[in-house]
């Protein structure tokens, strides 16, 4: 299979699609978040580990502009997998997408838990105990790697496994303590 070929200029234009889509979802994200927010907190919710969303905002401000050097001044460009990466990065979305539809009014950008509910299990989640963890974790490598951004592709999903080891944990502790004990067998 011979080597694909993409000039700087087509690069470029494909990073600046990239990273439209990228701020897009985000905003859509920050967007849907709030207005969940709003819902939540007459219902009784209560955030759980607010020192650490910081580090996520960073990490999803960063990471565009990391991918945006490695392109411009390292000289990254996409290789054959290129249409393989973006496919992955599509698939991410949907499987994003569909973490939200199936969570509802409880899907949330932060940690916020209604007192009484209990873990969803529907939609993706029947399958995946955090799939819009997975969903960000492929988009990161997927994003990086369509761009041939190895360097991004692997501190990023480095640092998102980082973030992910402290908000899991924090997640999972506070649906647990929401939805109470577990009845004994």
């Amino acid at each position: 299979m011979p080597q694909q070929s993409w000039s700087r200029g087509s690069t470029l234009w494909a990073l600046g699609i990239l990273i439209a889509l990228l701020a897009a979802g985000r905003l859509l994200e920050l967007w849907i978040s709030a207005r969940h927010t709003r819902a939540l907190k007459p219902l009784g919710a209560v955030e759980h580990g607010r020192s650490h969303f910081p580090i996520f905002v960073a990490l999803h401000v960063a990471f565009p502009l990391a991918l945006s050097a490695e392109v411009v001044y390292g000289g990254a460009r996409p290789g054959v997998l290129a249409p393989v990466w973006f496919g992955l990065f599509v698939a991410a979305q949907l499987l994003r997408y569909s973490a939200i539809r199936a969570l509802g009014e409880y899907w949330n950008v932060r940690v916020w838990v209604v007192p009484g509910m209990h873990p969803v299990r529907s939609g993706p989640y029947r399958f995946l105990r955090h799939p819009n963890y997975v969903a960000v974790a492929i988009e990161l490598l997927a994003a990086a790697l369509f761009l041939g951004a190895w360097w991004s592709a692997v501190v990023f999903s480095a640092l998102n496994l980082t973030a992910l080891a402290v908000r899991i944990p924090v997640e999972e502790r506070a649906l647990t303590e929401a939805s109470g004990p577990k009845p004994r067998p």
